[in-house]
């Protein structure tokens, strides 16, 4: 047993208080064994804690990398989207110049073959038509839509070609038709003799006319049936004033009594070109143009090139 003594000086009374040592001792061991206990719970609540905070810290960063990548492979796809559609635009720009050229050799064709516009025209769009029936309708996907471009551009490389061909086919008949002879050497004036044996009109005997002859007004046109190269232009006798033209494929001809000759030895003519005035020079019974064709340097009839 332990005394203690207590003194109170403010009261001025001393006394004593009695206190047992086991007693007091196996309380302080119990204060310590809870201050303790206290302390390791706290500091395991506060790990704990610094755990979750550290956790969550983890789970952030990892979500915001994820976030990060999800940005940047977005922004890839949308690069790659971009450089898809530019190709696309690309590839549509290519097609529809071809669609162009297409239509101006469509109106050339149409203009060389001689064909009715208002039925032949390239610039308009196609007529189309049909039923709107939404259960069969189908979204078209980017690789049907590639596809299909691909199948176009096969298609009008095809066409061009072929139009391209025809065109040369034109042009070329085209320039056969201008360097072969055909038509009438005068824009007026009617078949007045015909090629071949024919009384002659100034004896009365049977000659041998060497081509045909065009009566017409005085001093009217007399023009070239085909294009060519002129070889000459001069008054002969018999023939008066006459003029010669070389063409291709080994063709000449030959236009006489002419009242006046309008072109001279090198120049270049066309089909349909003046080259004389119509008139009666040489032996000549009236106003006409006396007509000859030579193939090879030899005389041929030209009544079926008059046609």
């Amino acid at each position: 047993m332990m005394k203690i003594l207590v003194l109170a000086g403010i009261c001025r009374r001393s006394g004593s208080l009695d206190i047992c040592v086991p007693r007091a001792a196996a309380a302080l061991v119990v204060l310590a064994l809870g201050s303790v206990s206290l302390a390791g719970w706290l500091g395991y609540q506060a790990g704990e804690r610094a755990g979750y905070r550290a956790t969550a810290n983890a789970e952030t960063v990892e979500l915001q990398r994820l976030l990060r990548e999800e940005r940047r492979q977005i922004a890839d796809a949308k690069v790659e989207q971009r450089a898809h559609l530019d190709a696309l635009a690309l590839r549509i720009a290519d097609l529809q110049a071809r669609v162009i050229r297409l239509d101006a050799l469509g109106d050339r064709l149409v203009e060389l073959g001689d064909l009715d516009k208002g039925e032949f025209n390239f610039t308009a769009e196609p007529p189309l038509g049909g039923t709107d029936d939404p259960q069969v309708a189908e979204d078209i996907s980017p690789e049907d839509l590639g596809n299909d471009m691909v199948r176009i551009a096969a298609l009008l490389e095809d066409r061009e070609k072929k139009l391209l061909n025809l065109e040369q086919l034109l042009m070329t008949q085209d320039l056969i038709a201008e360097v072969t002879p055909s038509g009438r050497p005068v824009r007026t004036g009617w078949l007045s003799s015909g090629f071949g044996k024919r009384i002659d009109p100034f004896n009365g005997k049977k000659t041998y006319h060497r081509g045909v002859d065009f009566a017409g007004k005085p001093g009217s046109e007399v023009i070239s049936v085909a294009a060519g190269v002129v070889t000459r232009s001069e008054r002969t006798a018999g023939y008066g004033n006459v003029i010669e033209i070389r063409h291709a494929n080994g063709y000449s001809t030959l236009y006489a009594h002419n009242k006046e000759n309008l072109v001279g030895v090198g120049e270049v003519v066309g089909k349909g070109d003046t080259i004389a005035l119509l008139g009666s020079t040489g032996r000549s019974s009236g106003p006409h143009v006396h007509l000859e064709l030579h193939r090879d340097g030899k005389i041929v009839n030209p009544r079926r090139y008059l046609r």
